[in-house]
């Protein structure tokens, strides 16, 4: 059999799986924060017809003479640049503007408060580090920022997934009824300050199950929650009915070293790889200047989502130009056929 048509088949399978990934982004053009991919080629390895010769004293030097054995897939890249910001209006929908991912994951809500440590949470070893230490919480990464609540109050994902953050230190989220009873709601109480409100003091030792609960309770009355808001460093900011504000915690972001490594799961979710790095936590709000790496995030945005970074204008093109490559490959092997054809009809 002529090599050529086995140039032309890896030809057709690497131009094929080439549509299948344009044919993906297309797919996905609509879809939150979804980053595209391209497909990278390269030549495979060349059968020698002859080595290259050196120069010497009566002739001069030759090239090797080679011919190629077709072609192979040399890597699928994700795009992570960031995606347009689409305005929503919607008071839980956050988009991030600039490097970061949102801490989502599933797993038993802490033992007693957010001011806990251990299961159910995801300690931060030494505020230095910045590193994650989940504990028995299945952690994953999303830039998809529309949030909903449950009927405990849980501010998760739209599958279900809780969003992550820091707590503030006078607002204290008590998961225990609601850890007992999923029916119940978690209550949160905190200490008044002199405007009847709650200072923000964010307690960076761990991230925790954030909660927007109905109302917000100081020992004595209990104060509804007229409104909210998600700042750009990503404090949520309750409004009582008192008047009086106070911050319920902070949403955790995350960086990595190479975001372009992360796995992708599906239901636009991604996890860790051995080449994307570990992730790096945000610090919280108010950390000592020596500690504070928020410079490298991008500010949160309420009430808007971020789009597919997927340009049409180009994916059609390369969609045409792989198909055009797919016909021609296709037409090596129908010629090397032909010839084929011709060698039997000599012996004849």
């Amino acid at each position: 059999m002529l090599p050529s048509m086995y140039s032309g088949i890896s030809g057709l399978k690497a131009n094929q799986k080439k549509l299948d990934v344009i044919g993906n982004n297309i797919a996905n053009s609509s879809t939150t924060a979804y980053k595209s991919q391209r497909v990278r080629f390269q030549d495979m390895v060349s059968q020698n017809v002859a080595q290259a010769t050196q120069a010497s004293t009566n002739l001069g030097g030759t090239n090797p003479r080679q011919v190629g054995l077709g072609v192979q897939i040399a890597g699928i890249d994700t795009t992570t640049s960031t995606g347009n910001m689409q305005p929503t209006s919607r008071n839980l929908d956050a988009a991030i503007d600039g490097p970061g991912y949102f801490v989502v994951g599933s797993g038993p809500v802490p033992e007693g408060d957010s001011t806990a440590t251990g299961l159910g949470t995801i300690e931060q070893p030494t505020p230095e580090e910045h590193k994650m230490s989940p504990n028995g919480i299945n952690v994953n990464f999303t830039r998809d920022g529309s949030f909903t609540l449950d009927t405990q109050g849980s501010l998760l994902t739209s599958d279900g997934l809780r969003v992550y953050g820091y707590a503030n230190d006078n607002v204290v989220i008590d998961y225990t009824e609601g850890k007992a009873d999923p029916k119940v709601p978690f209550t949160v109480t905190f200490t008044p300050n002199a405007n009847k409100g709650a200072d923000t003091t964010i307690n960076s030792q761990a991230l925790v199950p954030l909660v927007i609960p109905d109302s917000i309770s100081d020992g004595t009355d209990n104060y509804r929650i007229q409104s909210f808001s998600i700042g750009k460093e990503g404090l949520i900011t309750a409004t009582l009915s008192s008047g009086a504000t106070a911050v319920l915690g902070q949403i955790a972001m995350t960086s990595f070293k190479n975001d372009a490594g992360l796995s992708k799961l599906g239901k636009n979710l991604y996890e860790t790889s051995a080449n994307s790095g570990e992730p790096i936590l945000k610090s919280a709000f108010g950390v000592a200047s020596t500690e504070d790496n928020s410079s490298g995030y991008g500010e949160m945005l309420q009430g808007m989502l971020e789009m597919s970074n997927v340009d049409l204008a180009e994916q059609f093109t390369d969609m045409i130009v792989a198909s055009r490559a797919f016909q021609a490959n296709g037409k090596i092997i129908t010629t090397g056929d032909e010839i084929l054809q011709d060698l039997v009809n000599l012996k004849r």
